[in-house]
């Protein structure tokens, strides 16, 4: 990691706080990726690791990022493709038998629409970009559940964009809204079985996924400049906080969106 880790962070490490916890990562495509980040912490900390590619032409990045990661599940998970993604739990279910965290960091919609005005946004566009960014985090809880009968963590991944008008962020503002609003009622449903539900709010960050938005090199110099902290936050600094969310040091939380940007978000 970059920083030097604090002493709270070096006791969760050397006492393995994740020891024992399974952990499926959904939404690796690169060593850039949020997903791996998280991933890379998760296992730091003691977590067994289920990773999943989205198709064959990703197969090549992601495999030797699950290989560093030791793995015990690797899978293809394409959300938008019928079954892939119970294929995925099924294996988890033969393979475990329980699952105590689950990280969905994906989003997707076509470029046109991403690029273009919300208010010329395709019915398809809509609908692709709902599906695979939103609905499939709550097809993952509804899998999900039966395999965590003591309890778990679920995690999504969501930006400031939901809540405030971002320029050029254009159709993922309300499906990122939608996302936010489906963990609030996760969190609501699933609280009874112990499975907490939070969204995590990165700063800009350098990713593949980020690079389909319009001007994203000027969202990123205005983040430098406006965040009180003064720099971009990186995927351990959102590893770090995703971990913190699946601990004991986080049992009475559930429902939240918590901001990992440097403070960029409390700014008018």
């Amino acid at each position: 990691m970059n920083d030097q880790p604090t002493d709270l962070t070096k006791v969760a490490i050397q006492s393995k706080i994740l020891h024992g916890k399974r952990a499926l990562i959904v939404g690796i495509a690169n060593e850039h990726s949020i997903a791996y980040g998280c991933a890379r912490v998760f296992r730091e900390l003691g977590a067994d690791l289920a990773v999943t590619y989205l198709n064959e032409k990703a197969k090549p990045y992601v495999e030797p990022l699950a290989k560093e990661l030791g793995a015990s599940i690797f899978a293809p998970c394409d959300v938008a493709q019928g079954g892939q993604l119970e294929s995925v739990f099924e294996r988890i279910r033969k393979s475990w038998g329980s699952l105590d965290i689950a990280l969905h960091s994906i989003a997707f919609a076509p470029k046109e629409d991403l690029q273009g005005r919300l208010v010329d946004s395709s019915d398809e566009g809509f609908k692709v970009a709902m599906d695979i960014s939103c609905h499939s985090f709550i097809r993952m809880a509804r899998l999900a559940e039966p395999l965590m009968p003591d309890g778990g963590t679920l995690l999504a991944m969501s930006y400031h964009g939901a809540n405030k008008v971002v320029p050029n962020y254009n159709l993922m503002g309300p499906v990122k809204a939608a996302l936010e609003s489906a963990v609030r009622y996760l969190a609501y449903e699933l609280g009874d079985k112990h499975i907490r539900v939070h969204a995590v709010s990165p700063g800009p960050l350098k990713t593949r996924a980020a690079s389909g938005l319009k001007d994203f090199d000027v969202l990123l110099t205005e983040a430098i400049e406006r965040a009180p902290i003064g720099e971009l936050v990186d995927i351990d600094d959102v590893g770090l906080t995703a971990a913190y969310l699946t601990t004991p040091f986080a049992r009475r939380l559930t429902g939240t969106t918590t901001y990992v940007d440097g403070g960029l978000s409390i700014m008018a």
